[in-house]
């Protein structure tokens, strides 16, 4: 949504949209801006997912804010019983998938600590609200921190299929990451096989066989001497893939503590973006495109 200049906030059916205007943490901000809620509810509202900051979910409380970005707070929880998906938006939907373009701060399915804050069991609910007995299912994943183009089947048949197929039927997966330091090389190309510790770090190895054959493209977009943008185009799907190749290559990606990035707090998220997902419909075997937008941040960090 385009920001207007009248004022420092505007509001919409289901969301209350304003502008900082100078460095503080995150809950401070808050509870200025909701000064009618107690502090209890403010930090409800932040755990539950239902604030933005620019382009990702932030639940943290002391959480910098920096003069210029925007926050957008999901208003309440009669919000939420109103078919308001948190932290995504369904980019597509037919009888037999959902692709879905999922923000940063996200999980794709629940862990141990969270169970319901997550994508696929918001689209679990979306669909049963049409037919109790509808259902959803993960194809493939995106990392929590991750944003960008998702697809879920509806049901366990044309999961299959599409699992099963993945690299018949992917015709195309490219993703925008934003990385550390002055990438030199126009375009390149990394190969190694992952391997994963009893701590799950992945890692690689130039050992032929030992491990998962992973394959990376890579060309640059734009660069400066503290950051480069680049378009990455996956040839193998595996655990962690970009993450660990950007490592190798000498330029992890920015905010990945786990790979190596110095620059963690270089734009408050992770910087990798699955910006298209191309594929074959398993049903009617069409080639469908879907892209979602390059965050903002990713632009104007590497100029």
């Amino acid at each position: 949504m385009a920001k207007k200049k009248i004022s420092n906030y505007r509001k919409d059916a289901k969301s209350l949209i304003l502008e900082v205007k100078e460095s503080e943490e995150l809950l401070a901000f808050l509870l200025k801006a909701m000064s009618n809620r107690s502090r209890n509810s403010v930090k409800s509202i932040l755990a539950r997912g239902q604030v933005t900051v620019d382009d990702h979910i932030e639940t943290q409380y002391n959480y910098k804010l920096r003069p210029g970005q925007t926050v957008t707070i999901l208003k309440n929880k009669a919000a939420i019983k109103q078919n308001v998906l948190i932290g995504m938006n369904i980019l597509y939907e037919d009888e037999d998938i959902i692709v879905i373009n999922k923000e940063a701060g996200l999980l794709s399915i629940a862990t141990d600590k969270e169970k319901k804050q997550t994508a696929l069991h918001q689209l679990m609910e979306y669909v049963k609200r049409e037919n109790p007995e509808n259902r959803v299912f993960v194809v493939h994943r995106l990392d929590k921190d991750t944003s960008g183009v998702m697809m879920f089947a509806k049901s366990e048949q044309v999961k299959r299929k599409l699992q099963d197929n993945w690299k018949e039927v992917v015709k195309e997966r490219t993703y925008a990451a934003l990385v550390e330091g002055r990438v030199t090389k126009q375009k390149g190309y990394i190969t190694s096989w992952l391997r994963e510790t009893k701590t799950h770090m992945m890692y690689s190895s130039q050992t032929p066989n030992d491990g998962l054959h992973a394959k990376t493209r890579y060309k640059l977009i734009q660069g400066n001497e503290d950051f480069s943008l680049l378009e990455v185009e996956l040839e193998t799907g595996r655990k962690n893939q970009i993450r660990v190749h950007m490592q190798d290559l000498g330029h992890p990606v920015v905010g990945d503590k786990k790979y190596g990035s110095k620059k963690h707090q270089a734009i408050g998220r992770l910087g990798l973006h699955a910006k298209i997902l191309a594929f074959k419909h398993p049903t009617t075997n069409k080639t469908m495109s879907f892209k979602a937008d390059v965050p903002a941040s990713f632009f104007s960090k590497s100029k």
